[in-house]
């Protein structure tokens, strides 16, 4: 039989954006289905994979078999020890992969593909626990697992309704929501995020601290809490960062005096050659340790708006300030 395919098929452009929207909101509206239906078999999944004390391991067939991969690279790099298996290849030996204190995802919208629901019962002799992620939880995967999620779909996407599209996007998207509530679980935080992301930008992004981008030393703008209005003028225009630090004696913050602060001293008539700094300066200025990571920096900043930040040690002393420029350069924004 010879398989003919059209090619010159005249379709508008209009009707392939229709197209593309009815497939996208179709397949949203699966997964906010899967959303609504999880349950405390959720969280029983959640804390039998918490409580693991080997490794993880996802394993599927076909289409289910790419998002079982995707599924274990987001869960190794938010702190879950995991690994995929090919299904068919587990009944070829890499079933020897898998130990009795392993957790194995096995992905199988129907619940009874072959090749899954033959390396169930060497899965049970062994004494490894399963989760299973399908679309029909009576199935015999579902029945056998110790954790079955109802990852069901009302159908496919497209007008055929036969390619894995929405029951497989229902899946990714369980296996994400399993993976960031182990995230949440576990404390994992930015620092341990860094860790398993160290190439690239989003490595520098995380990896990068405070003290690494701050402006400090000579290049600190800071006068003394005595000082002139003026005084502060000519600080922050030697240090160009459109704001001085004012501090006490003993190092310690007692306040900031930026460009604004000196538009309101303006307005207010008042003479910068003779007015003390600390008259007009703005107190109890937004600051962070210089040992945070930048990342943190910049969540601060978006959440109050500003656009610099001062930098404390330990001890509660200035020891740098930054902006916003400052982080674009580190390559953090």
């Amino acid at each position: 039989m010879t398989l003919h395919i059209t090619t010159d098929v005249n379709v508008s452009e209009d009707r392939l954006l229709a197209m593309g929207r009815e497939v996208l909101a179709e397949e949203a509206n699966a997964v906010h289905a899967v959303a609504s239906r999880l349950d405390a078999r959720f969280v029983d999944a959640v804390r039998l994979i918490q409580g693991c004390t080997g490794r993880v391991v996802v394993t599927g067939i076909g289409k289910s078999g790419h998002i079982a991969r995707k599924i274990a690279s987001t869960l190794a790099s938010t702190g879950t020890p995991a690994f995929f298996v090919h299904a068919a290849e587990a009944s070829h030996g890499d079933l020897g992969m898998i130990r009795q204190e392993d957790v194995v995802i096995a992905l199988s919208y129907s619940g009874e593909s072959p090749e899954i629901v033959a390396i169930v019962p060497l899965l049970r002799r062994q004494g490894a626990k399963l989760v299973a992620i399908t679309g029909k939880l009576e199935s015999s995967l579902g029945r056998e697992a110790d954790v079955s999620l109802d990852a069901a779909v009302q159908r496919e996407a497209g007008a055929l309704g036969l390619a894995p599209t929405s029951s497989t996007t229902a899946a990714l998207a369980l296996g994400d929501a399993l993976a960031v509530a182990l995230l949440e679980a576990r404390g994992f935080g930015p620092e341990d995020f860094a860790r398993t992301h160290p190439g690239g930008a989003l490595g520098r992004r995380l990896l990068v601290r405070v003290a690494e981008i701050m402006h400090q030393g000579e290049d600190l703008p800071a006068v003394h809490v005595k000082a002139s209005v003026a005084e502060a003028l000519l600080e922050m225009s030697r240090k160009r960062l459109g704001m001085t630090t004012v501090l006490n004696d003993d190092g310690t913050l007692a306040g900031i005096y930026t460009d604004g602060d000196l538009r309101r001293t303006l307005a207010k008539g008042i003479d910068v050659r003779e007015a003390l700094v600390v008259d007009v300066m703005s107190r109890n200025p937004h600051t962070i340790r210089a040992d945070r990571l930048a990342a943190e920096a910049v969540q601060y900043m978006e959440s109050f708006r500003i656009n610099g930040l001062i930098a404390l040690n330990a001890n509660g002393c200035v020891v740098g300030a930054f902006n916003t420029h400052d982080l674009f350069r580190a390559g953090v924004l």
